[in-house]
C-alpha cells in the first residue's frame, strides 16, 4: 500500500515537472482583465520613470553624494527589480488571456518578489539607523557613516539575503506536489509550499524563523531609532528639528505603510484558518505590491526637498534640449 502510495506521488510529481501551474487569480481578474493589464502597465511604467530619474539625478548631482541618497538609489534599485519581476508579468498575463506559468519560471519569479520584499525591509532600517546617527551624531556624522560604509552595507546585507531566499527555494524545490493552483496572480514559495504532498515542516520552520527574524528584527530596530531620533529633536533647534521631522515622518510613512502590507501578505493563509478565497487573496497580494511600487518614488521624490528640486531642474533641462532639437530641425528642413 505504501509502495502504491509512493509510486503515485512520484507521478504526480512528474506531471508538474512537466505541465504548468495555474495561478487562480489571474482567472479571478478575467472579466476586466484588459482594464486591468492598461492600469497596471501605467503603474509600472510611471514607478519605474520616477524611480529612474531619482537614481539618475542622485548620480549626477554631486552635492547628492551622501548615504541617505545612496540608501534611497537602493530603495530605487530594489523597486524596479521588484516592480519588473512581478508587475511585468502581470500585465502581460492578463493581455494575453495567459493563467499558467512553468515550475521553473514560478521558482525564479518567487525568489525574486520575496528577495525584493526582505531587501526593502532592511534597506528601511538601515536608513532609520543612518537618520538616527545623523540627528544625534552631527559633529561625527560624516566618521560614522561614509558614502563607502553605506554601499558596503547594501552590499553585505543584500547579499546575505539572496543567499537566505536561494535556500528558501531550494527547499521548495526539494518537496512533492500534489496540486498545480496557486491562489495568486504571481509566485511564492508559501503558496507552492502549501501544494506538497508530503511533510513541510523543514519549509515551515525556515520560512516562519527567516521572517520573524527580519520582521521582529528590523521593527525593533526601527522603533528603537525613531525614538531616539524624536527625543534628540525636542532638544536641538526649530529650525534643526524641523528638518529632521520632515525627514522622520517620510521614513516613517513608507516603512509603515510597506509593513503593515507585506504582514497583510505574508501572513494571510493563517488569516480565518487560511480559508480566505482566491478573490481576497488577489486583493492582499496585488494592493501590499502596489503601496510600495506607487508610494515609495512618489514619496521620496516629492517629500525630500533637495532631491526634488534637483528633479524639475533635470526635467527642465531635458525639456529644454528637445525644445531646441526640435527647432534646429525645424530650422534645417527650411
Amino acid at each position: 500500500m505504501n509502495r502504491r502510495k509512493s509510486l503515485a506521488m512520484e507521478n504526480v510529481s512528474m506531471v508538474f515537472s512537466i505541465y504548468d501551474l495555474v495561478l487562480l487569480g489571474l482567472k479571478e481578474m478575467e472579466q476586466l482583465r484588459y482594464l486591468y493589464s492598461v492600469v497596471v502597465f501605467l503603474i509600472y511604467f510611471g514607478s519605474v520613470f520616477l524611480c529612474t530619474l531619482i537614481v539618475y539625478v542622485v548620480q549626477a548631482e554631486q552635492s547628492l553624494h551622501e548615504p541617505m541618497y545612496i540608501f534611497i538609489c537602493g530603495l530605487m534599485w530594489n523597486l524596479m527589480v521588484g516592480s519588473s519581476a512581478s508587475l511585468t508579468k502581470l500585465a502581460i498575463d492578463l493581455l494575453s488571456g495567459w493563467t499558467t506559468i512553468s515550475l521553473s519560471q514560478c521558482l525564479a519569479q518567487a525568489y525574486l518578489i520575496q528577495s525584493y520584499g526582505v531587501i526593502e525591509m532592511v534597506t528601511f532600517t538601515i536608513m532609520a539607523y543612518d537618520r538616527y546617527l545623523a540627528v544625534g551624531f552631527p559633529l561625527r556624522y560624516h566618521s560614522l557613516m561614509t558614502n563607502r560604509m553605506a554601499l558596503q552595507c547594501l552590499a553585505i546585507f543584500w547579499s546575505v539575503i539572496l543567499i537566505f531566499m536561494l535556500i528558501s527555494v531550494l527547499l521548495v524545490i526539494r518537496l512533492t506536489l500534489c496540486g498545480n493552483g496557486i491562489n495568486n496572480v504571481y509566485c511564492e514559495t508559501f503558496s507552492i509550499t502549501r501544494l506538497a504532498c508530503g511533510s513541510t515542516v523543514i519549509n515551515d520552520i525556515f520560512g516562519t524563523s527567516w521572517t520573524l527574524l527580519v520582521y521582529v528584527g528590523s521593527l525593533m530596530i526601527v522603533i528603537y531609532c525613531y525614538i531616539r531620533t524624536f527625543l534628540v529633536c525636542l532638544k536641538i533647534s526649530m529650525e534643526a528639528s524641523q528638518k529632521a521631522i520632515h525627514t522622520l515622518v517620510t521614513h516613517i510613512i513608507t516603512f509603515s505603510t510597506f509593513t503593515a502590507a507585506s504582514l497583510f501578505v505574508v501572513f494571510r493563509y493563517r488569516l480565518s484558518g487560511g480559508s480566505l478565497s482566491t478573490a481576497t487573496h488577489v486583493i492582499i497580494s496585488v494592493g501590499g505590491l502596489l503601496v510600495s511600487v506607487i508610494l515609495n518614488p512618489l514619496m521620496y521624490g516629492i517629500r525630500t526637498e533637495a532631491l526634488r528640486m534637483k528633479m524639475i531642474h533635470t526635467l527642465k533641462e531635458i525639456t529644454y534640449r528637445e525644445t531646441l532639437g526640435k527647432s534646429k530641425n525645424g530650422l534645417t528642413i527650411k
